[in-house]
């Protein structure tokens, strides 16, 4: 098979023809059809992630077509269309038994704990209790950038903030998962603010359902703008991009009882930011992480696609070949895209 590989962190990635996977007996094959590029893959790429063992193919985020099936799965066969969970359950431990996969103490992470979708093979482990059946109305590119930011969002959105019509809801930076809990915020009846320091991407965020935006290079306190604009502070809150300034205004711009949930990912020099601890005690601030999303949950998320209330194309930028991702990958902590990029060409 085709892949992006790479010996050594930070080092350019290479495509090399590598040997073709094959399932575990509770596994399966799948050809990739399209794969999203995320920032949870630069930061792998940088050394950031300690489940990486090198050499390495990146990618987390996939769909396509099952073509090898291990003897022991029972609920997939060849031919049939897929999507799964960029966090995957080992399916017998406590957490799994609980229905929370997306933090099984033996998770499963294509891209990360494993080689990737970065190839025209992956293989994916625990395939009955993991992976999704795709509907024929879903093309591969949309179902590929569910894998991570979206569904992400959408349990960030739903399950963990539990957003409900009317409220205020703040979201703190406008990229991929950003744009992605305004979409789903919005479908819910909420108010979506969007903050980011890109013009472009704040109005790009108006048209995904963004109802107020704020450019945080233009105001002194981006806590206090959210409270002025609300009447009081956000009822939840969402750093999506992942940065000490965006989680401490996220915790900061909350009213009282509100709801902060961190979806960027917090690593390296930002693992340990500060939070104002005071007033989470004093206004009874509750704070979440979100983790992907279990397998499970999809139906949900798919069922709001297929009525038209989610449309998550709207926001895949570019489609790319497996040759132009790796520039994208490596520079990625510097674009300026809007949208998604997703790989559709291998």
């Amino acid at each position: 098979m085709r892949a992006m590989y790479y010996e050594a962190f930070e080092a350019t990635p290479e495509i090399r023809t590598l040997p073709d996977p094959t399932p575990t007996p509770g596994g399966v094959v799948i050809k990739v059809e399209a794969t999203g590029l995320c920032r949870s893959d630069w930061h792998g790429w940088m050394g950031h992630d300690p489940d990486i063992s090198l050499p390495h193919v990146p990618g987390h985020e996939l769909a396509g077509k099952v073509v090898a099936v291990g003897r022991n799965v029972r609920r997939f066969r060849e031919g049939e269309r897929v999507t799964v969970p960029f966090v995957s359950g080992c399916g017998h431990c406590g957490e799994c038994r609980s229905g929370n996969q997306q933090v099984c103490e033996e998770q499963f992470q294509p891209g990360f704990t494993h080689w990737g979708s970065f190839a025209e093979l992956v293989a994916i482990d625990f395939a009955d209790h993991n992976l999704v059946h795709l509907p024929d109305a879903i093309d591969y590119a949309t179902a590929a950038s569910l894998g991570c930011r979206f569904a992400t969002s959408f349990r960030a959105v739903v399950d963990q903030a539990r957003v409900t019509g009317g409220e205020w809801v703040a979201v703190h930076g406008c990229g991929g998962v950003g744009l992605s809990a305004i979409m789903i915020a919005a479908a819910l009846g909420a108010n979506p603010i969007a903050i980011d320091i890109s013009a472009e991407k704040l109005d790009f965020a108006k048209k995904m359902g963004a109802v107020a935006a704020i450019n945080a290079r233009e105001v002194a306190d981006v806590a206090e703008a959210v409270r002025e604009i609300t009447g009081g502070g956000a009822h939840a809150s969402v750093d999506a991009l992942g940065s000490p300034v965006t989680c401490f205004n996220s915790i900061k711009n909350l009213r009282r009882r509100g709801r902060h949930v961190q979806v960027g990912l917090m690593l390296a020099d930002h693992a340990t930011p500060q939070i104002p601890m005071a007033q989470v005690i004093g206004h009874e601030l509750e704070i979440y992480g979100s983790h992907g999303m279990q397998a499970w949950r999809y139906d949900a998320m798919l069922a709001m696609m297929e009525s038209g209330k989610l449309a998550p194309q709207r926001l895949i930028g570019r489609h790319v070949s497996l040759e132009e991702a790796v520039p994208a990958l490596t520079a990625m902590d510097k674009a300026t895209d809007l949208g998604i990029s997703v790989i559709t060409r291998f």
